[in-house]
């Protein structure tokens, strides 16, 4: 940004002077952003010369649908039709109200909705109200926004200087609509920096989408990177955005740069594509970490289940409390198809980047919905790169933060594979906190983590690199496994304490089968005692198989004149009352006659088994050599409804790849450092006392 385009945007704020008192530092972009739209819009108008002609032509024409016709004549995206402009409105204190509402209410649609988004009119009444209104539109009329003196180009870098100032005005809320600059600039770097040479290819389009767009500050360093290669480049920037503000600030700055404004659409995501027909070239995004999409749910599902891999969110559907990998797929399923020309060169294609917290990496288990993603994700071999940055680099969340970088049209060197890159220690301290925000990536580590991912595999081959321990690069087979669960038999021994005797007092099955809703509870409530004080004798006695406790406890029944329960809840709720665990105690049987060995809920256990391993195998070698008794079990898998012996799961354990073992200090150390804190504290006692 240049010294002339700062100085700008430093005066333009400075009219927030004015708003101290009557507003907090935070809600100056409220009325600032909006105004410096207006006085742009303003002084476009007036330097193109054709706002006479609209206003003549609006009052001669008697038809209903004129916006085409004005906007015709207006030769620019958007017309005013009032009498009123800055000038006007900023010569008349006593009706500086009335003109400037006249003012607004006479631009067409597409800034009368920016303006409504930015919910201005509260602005309007507020300013008046506080007696400022008058003063403020001095300023700004003051202001000298006209193409001559500022080009579309550097008014958007004045605007997103106004942006960036809002952001660190806003502090602690900043983080819900703003990506720190450093951590875009180092995205958009990774994004496009290994497509120089398609970016720079004669007659290439480059449209490019961001679906969580807020203010557009992404989709503004994807143009200015694609600029710095291409000057002349064709790029259509597009967006969604469901905040009302956000959208008004994108939406603004994109009309500001001669943009089309309508490709940055108002709206949820999920609910409605509002780019539904358009693949795109690049695509970029930080959707909000760990939101839930509970209001989306009806739509989302039924488009899952309806329409699966025609539709957006065919591989599956995460967790409700967090919507990050239905970002993910939306923007994969808008990928652009990749093709071959007539010379036989790769054309289409698409590359995406996404900041995403470290719930994607591993949540989930074996069939869940992010397990799945996953695993659609790497079975397409879509992912190519996943960076880990430091904490503490966002407004709103000191957590870490991860880039994915992913593409239907990865590089040869790179397909079938996975680059992790560890840049987790590349920060500098902020001189200053901004909310959660205590440190930054400075320009000399952007470039070096750049570098790193250029290099990534001449880095992880070389083991004398400086870098290397900072570069990991596996198969895409090595993020699956196969999960399984693995059973032991359930062994019991047989005993009649006072807790037995406790819990078949407190049996309901016991008490269902001794009587029946006709009959008095007291009557019921008799009978399951006598049947408990029939066992009291075997009180203290252990048998180790169940034939040996069952024959005891059927005499003991029989013998108080009682009839045996044969039913199988009295029966199971008896083992449940008698049996104890024990592992020299009797195997028992689900079924007998099948031979069919029942497990132990309390031993059971999941393991997860490498892709490449037979499940059997490894078993034998790592789990019958501790457990000889143990057998891999049948589970229903969730998705087919079938057995199965085994699940798919896929997960990418970022840090443990990445963890380096520290030994613990040697005791005698620890000994030498509490001995010196002794001395230091009796010192600093000796000081108080004397």
């Amino acid at each position: 940004m240049s010294n002339t385009n700062q100085e700008l945007a430093d005066f333009i704020w400075s009219v927030a002077d004015l708003l101290r008192g009557d507003y907090k530092r935070s809600e100056y972009a409220k009325v600032i952003l909006p105004l410096t739209v207006l006085r742009r819009f303003d002084c476009v108008m007036e330097a193109k010369g054709t706002r006479q002609a609209v206003r003549d032509r609006d009052a001669s024409y008697a038809g209903e649908k004129k916006d085409g016709l004005l906007l015709g004549i207006s030769g620019l995206p958007f017309y005013n039709t009032s009498k009123q402009n800055f000038e006007t409105i900023g010569s008349d204190d006593k009706n500086v109200y009335a003109n400037l509402k006249d003012y607004i209410r006479g631009f067409s649609s597409e800034v009368t909705e920016i303006i409504d988004r930015y919910d201005f009119h509260i602005q309007i009444e507020r300013l008046k109200d506080a007696d400022l209104l008058y003063l403020v539109v001095q300023e700004f009329a003051a202001i000298d926004l006209s193409p001559e003196k500022v080009s579309n180009h550097d008014m958007g870098y004045v605007f997103e200087e106004l942006i960036r100032k809002f952001a660190d005005a806003s502090n602690e809320t900043a983080g819900e609509h703003f990506t720190p600059r450093e951590v875009v600039k180092l995205m958009v770097e990774l994004l496009l920096g290994p497509d120089e040479a398609r970016i720079r290819k004669p007659g290439a389009v480059l449209d490019i989408l961001d679906p969580a767009c807020g203010t557009g500050g992404m989709l503004a360093a994807a143009e200015e990177h694609i600029r710095k290669i291409k000057p002349g480049a064709r790029i259509n920037l597009f967006g969604q955005e469901i905040n009302a503000e956000s959208y008004a600030i994108c939406r603004s700055d994109m009309l500001l740069k001669g943009h089309k404004a309508e490709n940055i659409r108002f709206g949820n995501t999920f609910t409605r594509d509002w780019h539904e027909d358009r693949r795109f070239s690049y695509m970029l995004a930080n959707p909000p970490f760990g939101v839930e999409w509970r209001k989306s749910e009806k739509a989302v599902r039924e488009e899952h289940e309806d329409l699966g891999f025609a539709g957006r969110f065919g591989a599956g559907l995460p967790r409700i409390n967090d919507g990050s990998f239905l970002f993910l797929q939306h923007m994969l399923h808008k990928m652009q198809p990749l093709k071959k020309d007539e010379n036989g060169d790769e054309i289409g294609g698409s590359r995406i980047a996404i900041v995403f917290n470290g719930s994607p990496l591993f949540t989930g288990s074996a069939c869940s919905g992010e397990s799945e993603i996953r695993r659609w994700i790497l079975e397409n071999d879509y992912l190519e790169t996943i960076v880990g940055l430091s904490d503490q680099l966002f407004y709103n969340t000191g957590i870490s933060t991860y880039f994915w970088i992913l593409s239907n049209r990865k590089p040869a060197h790179r397909k079938g594979k996975v680059v992790m890159i560890d840049a987790r220690g590349e920060w500098v301290k902020r001189r200053k906190s901004l909310g959660e925000k205590r440190k930054e990536i400075a320009d000399e580590q952007i470039a070096g983590i750049c570098a790193i991912y250029r290099d990534a595999e001449h880095i992880a081959q070389d083991e004398s690199h400086p870098q290397h321990a900072k570069v990991k690069i596996l198969r895409n087979e090595a993020f699956g496994y196969q999960r399984i669960t693995v059973d032991r038999p359930l062994k019991l021994r047989f005993e009649v304490t006072e807790d037995t005797l406790t819990a078949l007092s407190a049996s309901a099955a016991l008490q269902k089968v001794l009587g029946d809703k006709t009959m008095d509870p007291a009557e019921v409530a008799k009978r399951q005692a006598a049947f408990v004080a029939a066992l009291q004798p075997l009180t203290g006695q252990i048998w180790h198989t169940k034939a040996e406790a069952w024959d005891a406890l059927h005499k003991a029944v029989t013998s108080a004149g009682l009839i045996w329960p044969s039913s199988a809840p009295v029966q199971k709720a008896l083992r449940e009352a008698v049996g104890v665990r024990d592992p020299k105690g009797e195997v028992q049987y689900a079924n007998a006659k099948k031979n069919q060995i029942e497990h132990d809920p309390d031993l059971r256990d999941a393991e997860n088994v490498p892709m490449d391993q037979d499940i059997d195998d490894y078993l034998a070698e790592e789990v019958t050599p501790h457990v000889e008794d143990a057998w891999i079990a049948e589970t229903k898998n969730p998705k087919t409804k079938l057995n199965e012996r085994s699940k798919i799961g896929y997960e990418i354990p970022f840090t443990r790849h990445f963890y380096v073992y520290e030994p613990p200090r040697p005791l005698s150390v620890i000994d030498a450092e509490l001995k010196s804190l002794e001395t230091e504290i009796w010192e600093l006692l000796g000081e108080v006392t004397e």
